[in-house]
């Protein structure tokens, strides 16, 4: 059963779109045409995810997601960041 989030990625301002966790990953999407190809479709195995922290934004939840090969993504949950964290740790993330 797939998961949606309403988020926005935080890189180089708020990118606004949604984060479905799906059986293999979590992917990342935006309708914007305005960024780079990377980031309207950003798929993050559950495999190449290292940890997932909780930070705040402006008061806002975050969560960063740390992959393996040391990058890092940051996004803004705008309605509860703990069933986000929660459905990774059902997933086997650390979360």
């Amino acid at each position: 059963m797939k998961k949606i989030f309403i988020v926005s990625l935080l890189k180089n301002g708020l990118l606004g779109g949604s984060i479905t966790i799906e059986t293999e990953g979590v992917v990342f999407r935006t309708g914007k045409v305005t960024v780079p190809v990377e980031y309207r479709h950003l798929v993050m195995a559950f495999k190449d995810i290292r940890k997932v922290t909780e930070e705040r934004f402006c008061l806002l939840p975050v969560a960063a997601v740390g992959m393996q090969d040391g990058r890092e993504y940051r996004f803004v949950l705008f309605f509860g960041i703990k069933p986000f964290l929660e459905a990774l740790r059902e997933m086997g993330v650390d979360a």
